[in-house]
């Protein structure tokens, strides 16, 4: 099993022989109405800040720049972020993944996708990390360890937790058009990921936080009950 370092296992990925753009985007899901929440969750305060805020703020520290953030149910406007609203974002996730890599391919323009993203975006983005509003106790190193795979010859690298694949999740350019075609519904990028197994490195990230998500009340008592008994 070739290995990059310590923290990256892969199945036999292909190393890609031509120069890797140095630029790694990162896209936020945050365009769901939060229906087993009772609000959208992207409006959720957990120690202070938006799930949305530390959303963005996880993809920045671990290295992800531009940041663009996937809107729908409501409007959000944060800090050194481009915006992309979904108007499709009652059928799920996988129309946002897929609004999201239309408008950094420049696939897609016009007033839903936001006037200025054609020009901040380039051709020199060689991929994306992809994280969820609702897991804020992803860390920012796993950010980290997925751009370090990217630079290390990985084209699609998965944050693993105890050896099992959840998020945040890197996307090399060259497998957009796939991802976009096949993401649909709550499914995101796992159809695409399913499908293609050895194409997936998988770079472990138990040490760096949790990949728990907040549905409910009551997911978001335990995670701040929790963060209190850490502290």
């Amino acid at each position: 099993m070739p290995r990059i370092d310590c923290a990256v296992r892969s199945a036999g990925y292909p190393v890609r022989l031509d120069a890797v753009r140095t630029t790694v985007a990162g896209v936020l899901l945050a365009a769901g109405e939060g229906s087993r929440f009772g609000q959208p969750k992207a409006l959720v305060e957990l120690n202070g800040q938006t799930l949305a805020e530390r959303g963005v703020g996880l993809l920045r520290a671990g290295g992800a720049d531009p940041i663009l953030v996937v809107t729908g149910a409501v409007p959000l406007e944060l800090d050194r972020t481009l915006t992309v609203d979904n108007p499709l974002w009652r059928t799920g996730m996988g129309s946002s993944l897929r609004a999201a890599l239309q408008a950094l391919s420049g696939a897609a323009r016009g007033p839903d996708i936001g006037p200025d993203i054609g020009p901040e975006m380039g051709t020199d983005i060689g991929a994306v990390v992809v994280a969820l509003a609702d897991q804020p106790l992803v860390g920012a190193e796993a950010v980290a360890r997925l751009i370090a795979a990217y630079r290390g010859g990985a084209s699609v690298a998965v944050a693993a937790y105890d050896g099992q694949p959840r998020n945040p999740v890197l996307l090399a350019r060259e497998h957009w058009p796939e991802v976009i075609a096949t993401a649909a519904g709550d499914q995101g990028a796992r159809t695409f990921l399913r499908t293609r197994p050895e194409l997936v490195t998988l770079v472990e990230c138990g040490d760096t936080g949790r990949p728990d998500d907040i549905d409910t009340p009551a997911d978001l008592a335990r995670i701040t009950a929790a963060g209190t008994e850490d502290g």
